[in-house]
């Protein structure tokens, strides 16, 4: 039985299906504009004169100018190098004033009249110029009617290539590598050097093409600035020029070598100067551990070589943070505190003002003896492993280990023999020749700290280090955390929306909100008395602000609330109610309780062996109650049921604000 043949439809806004119909208001222009575009390539290729072309090619003028091509050409591409590429990443990654002007001066010489750029080079760098009578005089330098001056011209057309596809790749490189390197104590000039220009090779090597290839075929610019005498200036494209006027057969085979020297540039880019991404590109290699279960942390192996002592020294952190954060941190060496708080708290801008690194907070920071405020990044000893790690991807595992080693001046050897350590102490040194793409989610996370650990940082900062992980891989690296976070000689600070990981992890909790401490205090008191209604919602409870009266609270979202613990009259105070002493009811109930409000079922959410049932209700904001299920298939509970809550006053707990 033949089955029936069903065409499927993109939606809208996709990607065209094979079946789809092109329509012809679109397909006409665009074969058009293929055909004029390749009609100029496929008269050279008809015109060229096959038998003779071997001829035309070695002729000795014809050498000479292609060599004088090839010259200029790297000699223009090693200006651009050295000029544009500091250039591209000033655009990319610095503001100042004029930003618009100097990228317009950028592009400018692309859409400038060749000819016209000779004139300007001339007016500029002449021995008339603005400039060229000083070198002549200082130097003996005299650019036109010269080799140099062929150079000058051809680098002046083509490093704007090199500086807009390098400025593109370096504003889509996020600077969280180069800060996570400079937190391990790297200068700037090496995160240049070993993390941004490895990261941004593909795009530098695009631009460096584009460039070569642009200067070799440079002409007007060249012959207005620097002339056209053969052997000294007289390039390929200007020998073609020549071969026009006296053997257009000639000019046609220099013309066809041009053209095929640029097709081969193209293709060896494949796309890359328009952006589209390369066969292999972005291509993880497949890890065997993202296939099977987690493994379980490591157990002490007899025999294993002995880990390093992490520390010698003991660090306290001394800390007035100001601007959009306000707060002051004390803490003894070993301290763990957990930051918690809502988005916008200001968590991660307190870690980046200890690390220096924005301007929206500073902190006058000490550890140690050391007063670390006036120092740089790289000179802090405060170590950040971003939530993802920010491994460099370019490295193995073992070479991020032994980064921050490098970058204090540890010999290699040495550097890679402890880093080695960190990663068998976590857990992951059989992972060490492997590359970032190869690794599973807490792989990553332990390298990352194993990196993090083996720079001896004074202080260490985690910002949300578990989030990305499922819950299994969650469990057994903050098992490996908790461990290691008791041998560092420092203070860390784990900024995180788990609750398990606070309580777990922490010595110490601080409850930001508007960037603004609200709470700090030992996991426990933090459980019991939360001063923050995010907080108490992240731990399951319910927590409604409100301001104390003569019975109870004004809730500040409407409604009273009757308490059996009076608070003086004004007082603002945060109400919290643990869920599992709501009662839920389908007729108003009698007798004891004191806060009974009617309300409909809006959500109903598992919780372990038990439910959470979120109901709202015109009297009081919304509450939620945990109940069994089968409390909940007694009642009929489900979406949009109307019932009745109840919450005795004794099991209010008031939160002096």
């Amino acid at each position: 039985m033949r089955r029936p043949r069903i065409r499927a439809t993109a939606p809208a806004g996709g990607p065209r299906t094979p079946g789809a119909r092109t329509p012809a208001a679109l397909a006409v222009p665009a074969l058009l504009a293929v055909a004029f575009l390749l009609m100029p390539l496929l008269g050279i290729l008809a015109r060229t004169e096959w038998s003779q072309i071997g001829t035309h090619l070695t002729s000795p003028d014809v050498t000479q100018a292609l060599s004088l091509s090839l010259l200029v050409s790297c000699w223009a591409l090693g200006l651009s190098l050295l000029l544009g590429v500091p250039l591209a990443w000033l655009l990319a990654r610095v503001r100042f004033p004029g930003k618009a002007l100097v990228r317009s001066l950028v592009l400018l010489p692309m859409v400038l009249p060749p000819t016209v750029g000779g004139v300007a080079l001339l007016l500029g760098f002449g021995r008339r110029g603005l400039l060229g009578p000083w070198l002549e005089n200082t130097f003996g330098i005299v650019l036109p009617f010269h080799t140099s001056g062929a150079v000058v011209a051809a680098t002046f057309v083509a490093m704007p290539f090199l500086v807009i596809s390098l400025e593109g790749t370096l504003a889509g490189l996020r600077p969280r590598y180069e800060e996570t390197a400079a937190s391990l104590g790297a200068s700037p000039l090496r995160v240049f050097c070993t993390v941004t220009l490895p990261m941004v090779a593909p795009g530098l090597a695009a631009g460096a093409a584009l460039t070569w290839a642009r200067a070799l075929g440079e002409f007007g610019a060249t012959i207005t600035f620097a002339g056209n005498l053969p052997g000294t200036t007289q390039t390929l494209p200007l020998q073609v020029y020549l071969l026009l006027q006296d053997s257009p057969e000639a000019a046609t085979s220099v013309s066809l070598l041009l053209l095929g020297i640029a097709m081969t540039v193209l293709i060896c880019l494949r796309g890359r100067w328009t952006g589209a991404a390369a066969g292999r590109a972005g291509r993880a290699a497949p890890d065997a551990d993202d296939t099977g279960p987690a493994a379980p942390p490591p157990a002490p192996v007899t025999g294993q070589p002995a880990a390093p002592v992490p520390h010698q020294e003991r660090w306290p952190l001394r800390a007035e943070v100001t601007g959009f954060n306000q707060l002051t941190l004390d803490a003894e060496p070993g301290t763990t505190l957990a930051v918690v708080g809502p988005n916008g708290a200001g968590k991660t801008t307190l870690l980046r003002a200890l690390l220096g690194l924005t301007p929206r907070s500073r902190a006058v920071l000490r550890l140690g003896d050391t007063d670390v405020t006036p120092l740089p990044p790289h000179r802090r000893g405060v170590a950040w492993v971003p939530q993802d790690g920010a491994l460099f991807p370019h490295l193995t595992a073992l070479a991020n280990t032994a980064y921050g080693l490098r970058a204090h001046g540890t010999a290699r050897a040495e550097a890679r023999r402890t880093a080695q350590q960190w990663l068998d102490r976590l857990g992951v040194g059989h992972l060490a020749h492997r590359r970032p793409a190869q690794l599973s989610g807490g792989q990553a996370q332990r390298v990352a700290l194993a990196r993090a650990l083996a720079a001896r940082p004074r202080l260490l900062l985690l910002d949300e280090p578990l989030a990305a992980l499922d819950q299994t891989t969650r469990a057994h690296v903050r098992h490996t955390l908790r461990g290691h976070l008791a041998d560092f000689g420092g203070v860390c600070l784990i900024v995180t929306h788990d609750p398990v990981e606070a309580v777990s992890l922490a010595d110490r909790v601080l409850v930001l909100d508007g960037g603004h401490l609200l709470q700090d205090a030992p996991p426990a008191e933090v459980t019991r008395h939360p001063r923050s209604p995010w907080v108490a919602r992240m731990l399951g409870r319910n927590a409604w602000p409100g301001t104390a009266t003569d019975d109870g609270l004004a809730l500040d979202g409407g409604g009273r609330l009757v308490v059996a613990d009076l608070l003086p009259d004004g007082a603002r105070a945060l109400a919290v109610i643990a869920p599992e002493a709501v009662s839920v009811h389908l007729d108003k109930p009698a007798g004891s309780p004191r806060n009974v409000w009617p309300g409909t079922v809006r959500e109903i959410t598992s919780a372990g062996s038990r439910l959470r049932v979120l109901v709202t209700s015109p009297g009081a904001p919304d509450l939620v109650a945990e109940i069994t299920p089968s409390a909940a298939l007694e009642l009929g509970l489900a979406d949009g049921v109307p019932v009745w809550t109840s919450v005795k006053a004794t099991e209010v707990s008031l939160v002096t604000l």
